[in-house]
């Protein structure tokens, strides 16, 4: 028999209430030997998801490896979208293993997480396969992470991919909670983060608004 299609959403959707978004490691230090990834972009792909985050209300952890002795401040595109936040600093390179940053994740209450941070091999596959080890269901937002070398963070990709993982970008994420025009509520917050620090798309976005009026809805 046919397939009865019906207007409902995948499971596989990320939501702004199904998840926690866990930022890792944004620090200079951690930046200054990131090859797979220009920093600039990094950077701004780093902006983009914190924007979607915040304007969306979505649980957000933070967190930093040997902030004051190390590897310094995280980038300030995050801190100051999320100037309230607590910031969550290990000594552990595997985010799972330092309990009190597992514990905020834990309070969240979600069984989804979004994870974004440097470096993809070290920093990122740890929790991710640590996470999925104990049930949860985890996306990796590939190009708001970044590695020593394109090999060691696409590597690092594949590991967490072939585990479990599922794999998006930054405005990907963006676009996703958003997921339709006619959301209004939150219409003028995802195109003015899209206009921004979307690249070629927000550039559209602009040119299409002053030269027609065009909206998407």
């Amino acid at each position: 028999m046919p397939i009865a299609a019906t207007p409902i959403p995948g499971s596989k959707l990320v939501t702004p209430t199904d998840h926690t978004l866990v930022m890792i490691d944004f620090q200079s230090q951690m930046a200054f030997a990131t090859k797979s990834i220009d920093a600039i972009t990094l950077r701004n792909n780093a902006a983009l998801v914190a924007s979607a985050a915040r304007g969306f209300e979505v649980s957000t952890v933070l967190t930093t490896v040997a902030e004051k002795s190390f590897s310094g401040p995280m980038f300030s595109e995050i801190t100051d979208v999320f100037p309230e936040t607590q910031l969550y600093d290990r000594t552990s390179m595997n985010t799972w293993e330092d309990a009190a940053t597992v514990a905020a994740i834990s309070a969240m209450g979600k069984d989804r997480l979004v994870l974004c941070g440097l470096w993809t091999s070290v920093c990122i596959v740890g929790p991710a396969l640590s996470a999925i080890e104990q049930g949860y269901e985890v996306y990796v937002i590939a190009d708001a992470c970044g590695d020593v070398s394109a090999e060691a963070h696409e590597r690092a990709m594949d590991r967490m991919v072939q585990a479990g993982a599922s794999p998006m970008t930054s405005l990907q994420y963006l676009l996703e909670l958003q997921r339709d025009w006619a959301r209004t509520e939150t219409y003028d917050m995802t195109t003015g983060i899209a206009r921004k620090l979307g690249g070629a798309y927000g550039l559209g976005i602009t040119y299409a608004k002053q030269m027609f009026n065009a909206h998407e809805g």
